[in-house]
């Protein structure tokens, strides 16, 4: 169903949005009737900033000076949108292997919904997992200073960081063979977040290391989420550092517009 097949037919736009509602409703009820899996998610992270905020944390200074908790807790947040491709890729190659995408293009409903209920599925999902980690990181003595326009447009950052990184986990669940090969995607998203301004600044780094993590775009992220939140933000002179919030809306931006029509194509591959 093309574009304009849609905004000539609106009926069609209607059975779309309604096809696409209810393969959200049973991504929601999976996560409703098996919890243990936003635990799952979340238990990473949540062990992350016990681990460096409170074992690691009195070694580790911040550039410019502040609180290491204040400077590392945004990065926390940005590392489980990061990581939420793997399960964007294991869920969407546990229903192509278990066939429930080949039932979904037997059934009279729009190819679309398929996609797009697994993005907006996700991105409920990532806004749950983004409230209970600052309900988390406020238990622990995180309080931004950012007011709350800047609260809002770092939730916001983020979450288009993470609806970026869906179609990266779509194209790739729908490469992968089976959900056993999508949880080795772990040993990509690692030295991606690692090798960033998550836990340190790369001024710290080596300064070939440092450059590296200073263009990783998950580092603007965290850079303008803490700039927005009025956290430590141990940026360097760098332009790409100086530049973090344009940054944060522009990597997502060249993600989305390399990994979508990949995701599309290799979706409609299938229907073949």
């Amino acid at each position: 169903m093309s574009t304009i097949d849609l905004v000539r037919n609106p009926s069609r736009v209607y059975w779309a949005l309604a096809d696409c509602w209810n393969v959200v409703r049973r991504g929601l009820t999976h996560y409703q009737r098996q919890p243990v899996n936003i635990a799952w998610q979340l238990g990473f992270p949540i062990l992350s900033v016990l681990l460096y905020g409170y074992v690691f944390g009195s070694a580790m200074t911040v550039p410019g000076g502040g609180d290491y908790r204040d400077f590392l807790m945004p990065g926390m947040f940005a590392m489980t949108m990061a990581f939420g491709f793997i399960n964007t890729a294991t869920l969407v190659v546990y229903d192509a292997t278990k066939g429930v995408i080949d039932r979904f293009r037997s059934m009279p409903m729009a190819p679309s919904a398929v996609v797009s209920g697994r993005g907006v599925t996700d991105l409920i999902v990532a806004c749950a997992e983004l409230t209970i980690l600052m309900i988390t990181a406020y238990a622990i003595g995180w309080r931004p200073d950012g007011g709350i326009l800047g609260a809002a447009a770092s939730f916001g950052l983020l979450l288009w960081l993470r609806f970026a990184l869906i179609w990266v986990g779509v194209w790739l669940g729908l490469l992968v063979p089976n959900p056993e090969a999508a949880g080795g995607l772990f040993a990509v998203a690692f030295p991606l977040t690692m090798i960033s301004s998550i836990f340190v600044a790369p001024q710290l780094m080596p300064s070939w290391l440092g450059h590296i993590a200073a263009w990783n775009p998950i580092s603007s992220t965290v850079a303008a989420s803490r700039e927005l939140f009025g956290t430590p933000v141990g940026s360097g002179d760098s332009w790409i550092e100086q530049h973090a919030v344009l940054m944060a809306v522009v990597w997502p931006l060249v993600v989305t517009a390399i990994f979508l029509p990949l995701a599309v194509h290799r979706f409609q591959r299938l229907s073949r």
